[in-house]
């Protein structure tokens, strides 16, 4: 063998060699990938082509107490079409009809969504949208249109589902109730109710649907079910009266309208149990319309003003420091402290008065007077008194964003204390409360001293199963003793009634109200930009009281007017009358279930007589005629009677055999 057939046989053995390695190494790595690294690379390719998309849960319904719907989760459908899953004989078969049914829904052209489906199949489009947003009812009619009723093997349907929070009511009570919020990053979160309760019994359980990678970034669901379905949340029903929160709301807008007022809230609440019943926050946008911007009652804390004198005279009351007998001289209405003025409303003052009557008339010098002298040498003593009654604490509200009230004291530092900071508490500066707050307060003196907490739940329902019914929570069983509470009944029931009270104006013969006008200056440390703050805080009716409200409006127009009695007086009157008018009036009867004795011996004879009357006659004589005749017409007899009252003859003789149709007269006394 010559050396060039060598040379080629060695090339030839060196190149069969390396093609058996080549061909080791293949069947190596694909053993490898097969049976070693089988399942992570199965598990990858998988995880590339299918995914678990999550179904968002239904959030729970909010109700209101009569039933209303506030807050709901409704389903919205997208409808698309897999235009490469039919078969071409599917396709022409169905295509005209699913183009009329198409054509009909939204008043397209059959024509042109036949070349528009056409192109989309030519170009292999395997999701190709049909419909967006779709209710439950228009759902099921696409479910059954040509082609896509073929399902999603067969005919390429594609549904995904999706849900979006209606709120029936619309701007009432918004905050309350809550909302969805997105941020700029793209997290959602709700306010109100609706947040407060949402993770805890709204929330739900979320479902999952695998659905197909087809490129592109698109992805297809597999089957047309879920793989898991998705658990409702349950439904909560608040304390929200949908009447009265009506009420509380349009009287409020009314007003805030004619003062041109920045913003302001009311809140009605239960005086026994503390459900709050309505609960308004109205605020003024850009263009002056007014919205529920933020929620007020709850989250702003503020100066409360003479509103705060009830609480100064509950803890000089009960200290037993003064009674509201006591005289106090309101000088010439300016009284004076380091060069600090507190002056009254009326000039010059009113003179020496009583405790009482400087609550009615809202004499701040009055009022920092009798607090002063009975505090000034131990100031620490009035704010233990505070206290007391729970003015420190927050309410601990399940809603977020509760403002923080505020009292100075004199034993902690940086705590706004001054050498006229007792005086300016006693009339309602230097503190701070929200509007929540400080009606818990007058609804605790309208309960006789319990101070119940503020409550916006009633029961928690999974359909119609309770799941968790919630119970009136007592803060305190009694603020002060029941003495001082009726002193400080009197006091709220005076500023309205009496001639000389700040409330008078609001006074009606038809029904009664108790409570305290407030009038408090808002940046006061600048004339230029000098406000007001109007409250009114009570409860109705004055006497066993069945709701407490408060009123607060910020920043009215000083030119149309900024008082109290003025501004937030009326919102409260408003609310109360129309509560009362339309509340319906009832009367309770003692022992409505005691029996008479001789009425029920006479029910029974009569019993007795109705079951035995047949075809003979009885005796009707000392029988009311209306028994007598319903006997009678029983056994098919005619009755004629004369005159009104008791049987007294009958024209047939008892015992006699009777015919039907037969014609008595009975002769009545």
């Amino acid at each position: 063998m010559s050396d060039s057939q060598t040379n080629i046989l060695n090339k030839l053995y060196f190149i069969s060699g390396c093609m058996f390695v080549f061909a080791l190494m293949v069947v190596y790595n694909l053993t490898k990938i097969q049976f070693v690294n089988g399942d992570s690379y199965r598990a990858l390719a998988e995880k590339r082509t299918l995914k678990d998309v999550v179904i968002p849960a239904n959030r729970g319904n909010v109700y209101s107490l009569n039933g209303n719907l506030l807050a709901t989760s409704v389903p919205k459908y997208d409808i698309r079409i897999d235009l490469v899953t039919s078969t071409t004989q599917n396709f022409e078969m169905f295509l005209g009809g699913l183009c009329d049914s198409l054509s009909n829904f939204n008043k397209s052209s059959k024509s042109e969504l036949q070349k528009q489906l056409r192109k989309a199949r030519e170009n292999k489009n395997r999701y190709f949208l049909l419909a967006s947003n779709l209710d439950y009812s228009d759902y099921l009619r696409f479910r059954s249109f040509p082609l896509l009723k073929l399902g999603s093997f067969r005919g390429g349907l594609i549904v995904e589902q999706k849900t979006k929070r209606d709120y029936p009511l619309g701007g009432i009570a918004q905050r309350s109730i809550g909302y969805e919020r997105m941020d700029t990053q793209g997290y959602i979160t709700r306010v109100g109710i609706d947040g407060a309760f949402g993770e805890k019994y709204l929330r739900g359980v979320n479902g999952k649907r695998l659905k197909q990678s087809i490129g592109k970034g698109q992805w297809k669901p597999i089957d047309d079910f879920n793989q898991t379905e998705p658990k409702d949340g349950y439904d909560v029903y608040t304390t929200i009266d949908v009447n009265i929160q009506d009420i509380a709301h349009h009287a409020l807008l009314e007003q805030l309208e004619i003062y041109k007022a920045d913003h302001g809230s009311v809140v009605v609440m239960e005086t026994k149990t503390g459900e709050i019943r309505a609960i308004s926050n109205l605020g003024r946008n850009l263009e002056g319309n007014y919205y529920e911007r933020l929620n007020y009652a709850i989250g702003e804390s503020h100066e409360p003003g003479s509103t705060f004198k009830l609480m100064a005279l509950a803890v000089a009351l009960e200290d037993q420091k003064i009674d509201t007998t006591s005289i106090v001289d309101t000088k010439d209405g300016v009284l004076s402290f380091y060069g600090n003025k507190v002056r009254d409303s009326k000039k010059g003052g009113y003179g020496k008065i009583s405790v009482a009557e400087a609550f009615e008339v809202s004499s701040n010098t009055g009022v920092v007077s009798a607090v002063y002298e009975a505090y000034k040498k131990n100031p620490s003593l009035f704010v233990d008194g505070l206290y007391r009654m729970n003015l420190r604490d927050s309410l601990g509200l399940a809603l977020v964003g509760e403002g923080q009230s505020i009292i100075p004291d004199p034993r902690i530092k940086n705590n706004r204390w001054s050498g006229i900071a007792l005086q300016w508490m006693a009339y309602g500066y230097g503190v701070s409360f929200t509007p929540l707050q400080t009606l818990t307060f007058y609804n605790a003196i309208a309960n006789d001293g319990k101070m119940v907490k503020p409550r916006f739940l009633k029961e928690v329902k999974a359909i119609d199963q309770s799941v968790e019914v919630f119970e009136t929570e007592v803060i305190n069983a009694q603020i002060c003793k029941p003495a001082t509470v009726k002193k400080l009944q009197a006091l709220l029931k005076n500023v309205v009634e009496k001639p000389h009270g700040t409330a008078h104006g609001l006074y009606s013969e038809n029904f009664s109200m108790a409570g305290k006008t407030g009038t408090c200056q808002k940046n006061y440390s600048s004339k230029d930009q000098l406000n007001y703050i109007s409250t009114f805080s009570g409860y109705f009716p004055a006497d066993s009281p069945k709701y407490s409200c408060i009123v607060v409006i910020h920043e009215p127009d000083k030119n149309v007017g900024y008082y109290g009695a003025d501004v937030s007086g009326p919102v409260f009157k408003k609310i109360a009358q129309k509560i009362y008018t339309d509340a319906p009036s009832m009367d309770f009867i003692d022992n409505i279930n005691q029996t008479s004795e001789a009425v029920e011996n006479q029910f029974q004879a009569y019993y007795k007589l109705a079951q035995a009357a047949t075809n003979i006659m009885p005796d009707l004589k000392g029988m009311p005629a209306m028994d007598a005749i319903a006997i009678l017409e029983n056994m098919g007899l005619k009755v004629t009677t004369i005159g009104d009252g008791i049987v007294e003859k009958q024209s047939l003789v008892s015992g006699q055999k009777v015919k039907p149709n037969t014609n008595i007269v009975l002769e009545l006394s």
